[in-house]
């Protein structure tokens, strides 16, 4: 994937340096740029998650004193308290409208259609529809970046790349209100948290306690927060979220991480455990006390036999199977949906989700119609489960379209509900014989062709919920055949839709350790820790043969250039030089035309520049890198021109560097500023920009012969968006060592803890010495050499 990037940057590059006029200043042999630089036709950006330690920069830390990390470190723990507060109410509100929507719904229903099925399953159909409608009208003409799951965004952001318009306060409101309509319309997906970042200049958040927030750094940990507290919110499993997004969605971790996104997850599961102690006491409607996803099977099946093995080993293969299979099917009816569906406009996506909306319905209600009623068992004195249920009451045993009054339409129990509730049903316990292996076999395949038809239309979509409904539905099919076969009375079919659930979610999504964990914390139950960690383990074995996870194909379709954990077997037979091609890399002197710079930007879309100066006798030396977005706001605020070709003195006290380092900040999720935005006079075309300020002295360098799989472990693990590729060094200044990195005071004891250091160690007190007699050249950062060398 990065070769390819690697590729259509150079022709890319190869292009607009083919209409740049040419000069000694602009070019730079023997040096190349790598980088994850994407063009605005694919609607991302790569996220600069490199410090960029210019003048501006050092000159602001070194402002800062001890009080100012202990406040910085304070607000990052109260963002992280808001995110986990505002996270679980979210999740409590969308909860408790989608609960009494439904409840207000079927009650409606099952009222109507005991004088009339025809009109019921009209009034069925028609209140679906508005609900599908106000989720895909919101998305279409408010909040697009709220369609789909939005852990593809998530993901890429995490890995990178920045999809405009996913940390959007719109895209939180439209997420929200969206799920609503599309969960409450019954369509075949499940709700989905997306987490937002505030403080965007767009909706005049800004403030000066949060500037130390507008790095990419920083938004990286506020949404890793998010996304943690997203799924913590939905399954009120705070271990598994935490988990979730280190296994999944994160590309760089560290402890200091770790402990603010798991106070994250249990402010959310503490909220959310509050507002259902609220709602116990009937005051959230058809709330009551259930909703949330949550199915305890701790009073299922007490223990599994060697024998019982076999078969939930084959739910493991099963579930690669299908998982695969979905994974597939979702890929080409997605594709073919942008590509010519999606293309006509936001009415078609309108009429598409109304039409897979009446089609949901339709089978939905029309399916138990053509199922027989079956008779309730008989009940046991400890038998506790009503059979048949009220109308309107959620449970097991569905009277729908039943002739007598002790019988209950087990394709309804799951159909015509919730998907809460059917899985509810499908995990129960001490249900044996409640369905019939016909009744789940044609659940399974309407219901999985629902997922994969609706998965993709515009309006918020997870695939936990729907994964979890097809998963149980063949566990339990495998589960009768299983308790038919051994004749045990102890064999629960409720515990193969566990195992069922979790095959399927591994086989499509290909997590392990966080479903493991999600899946042992909603259904609290942990002596089938070792059955879930089997069958995950089989279904994703199973699957990896076939293709690879739900999100890294969504990602691909959508055009996310994510950079894999592990690189390609290929890139170890290829080089840094090859990856950066033939072409001159098109680079700026230290003191640019202001004219030059508009040219430079406004005939191509590259978002680095290297920076080359001139030493004193003459030898052309590469002092640094600057980013495009740091151009245009030179060029926009325009204070920083000169009328001297000659560099600034910016020590020396002549004039100070006016703009600080929050000002190069890029607005939350938005393209930022543009050379079109930008005026410029006649004048101001003829001044001069000293860059020595403010590029990046330190950009991350690797030889031209280093293979590309070291290139690409590099530039993942330190999420980098340009890379110098250079010719090999001529010289070494020095070794680093472990101990060097060891900033500690030195005790009487610190000898005996020393590391074996390198022969070149022994010289530093002798370079030292050294160069304090030519000047102290060598111990001065490079930065500082160049904005005062102009001063002697």
């Amino acid at each position: 994937m990065l070769s390819n990037l690697f590729e259509n940057g150079t022709e890319s590059a190869r292009v607009a340096w083919s209409q740049l006029p040419h000069s000694d200043e602009g070019e730079l042999d023997g040096a190349g740029l790598l980088s994850t630089t994407t063009s605005d036709r694919n609607g991302v950006e790569s996220l600069d998650y490199e410090v960029i330690e210019n003048y501006a920069y050092r000159e602001e830390q070194a402002q800062r004193g001890k009080l100012f990390v202990i406040f910085n470190a304070g607000v990052k723990w109260f963002f992280a308290l808001l995110i986990g507060i505002g996270t679980g109410l979210a999740a409590v509100f969308i909860n408790i409208s989608v609960e009494n929507f439904a409840g207000w719904k079927f009650a409606l229903i099952f009222n109507i259609i005991q004088k009339s099925y025809l009109a019921g399953c009209l009034i069925y159909i028609l209140i679906n529809l508005a609900l599908v409608f106000s989720s895909v009208y919101i998305i279409t003409q408010f909040a697009p970046a709220a369609a789909g799951s939005g852990i593809p965004e998530i993901k890429g952001y995490l890995n990178g790349v920045d999809v405009h318009g996913i940390l959007l306060f719109r895209t939180l409101i439209g997420k929200i209100f969206g799920s609503i309509g599309s969960v409450g319309g019954g369509l075949a997906l499940g709700k989905e948290g997306l987490p937002i970042e505030g403080g965007s200049t767009k909706y005049h958040l800004s403030s000066r306690w949060l500037q130390g927030f507008k790095s990419d750094r920083d938004r990286r940990d506020l949404v890793t927060c998010g996304c943690a507290a997203g799924v913590a919110a939905a399954f009120r499993a705070p271990v598994g979220g935490v988990l979730f997004a280190l296994e999944e969605v994160t590309s760089w971790w560290r402890s200091q991480l770790m402990w603010r996104v798991f106070f994250t997850s249990a402010i959310v599961a503490v909220v959310v455990r509050m507002a259902m102690g609220w709602c116990k006491s009937e005051n959230c409607g058809h709330f009551g006390s259930g909703g949330f996803i949550i199915w305890d099977i701790s009073d299922g099946q007490e223990d599994y036999s060697f024998e019982e093995l076999l078969p939930m080993a084959l739910i493991g293969v099963i579930g690669g199977l299908l998982g695969a299979l979905f994974n597939q099917l979702t890929t080409y009816v997605t594709r073919w949906r942008r590509n010519y569906l999606h293309k006509k406009g936001n009415r078609v996506k309108i009429y598409e989700a109304c039409l897979i909306s009446v089609l949901t319905s339709v089978i939905s209600f029309g399916l138990p119609l053509l199922r027989n009623c079956t008779p309730c068992p008989d009940s046991d004195p400890g038998f506790e489960i009503e059979c048949p249920r009220a109308p309107g009451v959620d449970g097991n045993y569905v009277n729908f379209y039943c002739s007598k009054d002790k019988e209950y339409n087990d394709l309804a129990t799951i159909f015509f509900n919730t998907q809460d509730d059917a899985i509810r049903n499908l995990f129960s316990a001490k249900t044996i014989h409640e369905f019939s292996a016909r009744s789940l076999l044609t659940f399974l395949v309407m219901f999985y062709t629902l997922a994969v038809v609706t998965f993709g239309t515009a309006v918020p979509a997870g695939q936990f919920v729907p994964g979890i409904m097809i998963g149980s539905t063949y566990g339990r099919l495998v589960g009768i055949f299983t308790v038919n076969h051994y004749k045990k009375l102890n064999i629960e079919e409720g515990t193969y839709a566990l195992l069922g659930a979790a095959s399927f979610l591994g086989g499509s999504m290909r997590m392990t350790v966080s479903l493991c964990v999600i899946m042992v914390e909603i259904t609290n139950n942990l002596k089938f820790l070792p059955l879930i960690m089997l069958v995950l383990l089989i279904s994703k074995a199973v699957g990896d043969v076939f293709n690879e996870g739900l999100y890294d194909e969504q990602a691909r379709l959508k055009g996310i250039p994510l950079l894999e954990s592990r690189p390609k077997y290929e890139m170890r037979k290829r080089t840094a030089r090859e990856a950066c091609g033939n072409q001159k890399v098109l680079s700026l002197p230290r003191v640019v035309k202001v004219a030059d710079v508009v040219s430079i930007l406004r005939s191509n879309e590259h978002n680095g520049f290297p920076v080359i100066d001139h030493t004193r006798n003459g030898e052309r030396l590469v002092i640094g890198l600057m980013l495009r977005s740091h151009l245009l706001v030179l060029l926009h605020s325009k204070i920083d021109f000169q009328h001297s070709p000659i560099p600034c003195h910016s020590t020396g006290g002549s004039r100070a560097i006016r703009p600080n380092f929050s000002e190069f900040a890029k607005p939350v999720s938005s393209k930022g500023i543009s050379i079109d935005d930008i005026y410029l006079s006649s004048d101001d075309l003829e001044m001069y920009i000293d860059l020595a300020p403010f590029l990046n002295p330190s950009p991350y360098v690797v030889p031209e012969d280093m293979s590309l799989t070291k290139v690409y472990n590099l530039f993942r693990q330190l999420g980098l968006r340009h890379l110098f590729v250079v010719p090999r060094a001529s010289r070494v200044m020095g070794v680093i060592t472990r101990k060097d990195l060891l900033i500690e005071e030195e005790t009487e004891n610190s000898a005996t803890m020393e590391l074996q250091s390198t022969s070149v160690r022994g010289q530093r007190h002798e370079r030292r010495r050294s160069a304090a007699e030519n000047g102290g050249d060598l111990e001065r950062p490079l930065l500082n050499g160049l904005l005062v060398q102009h001063q002697r």
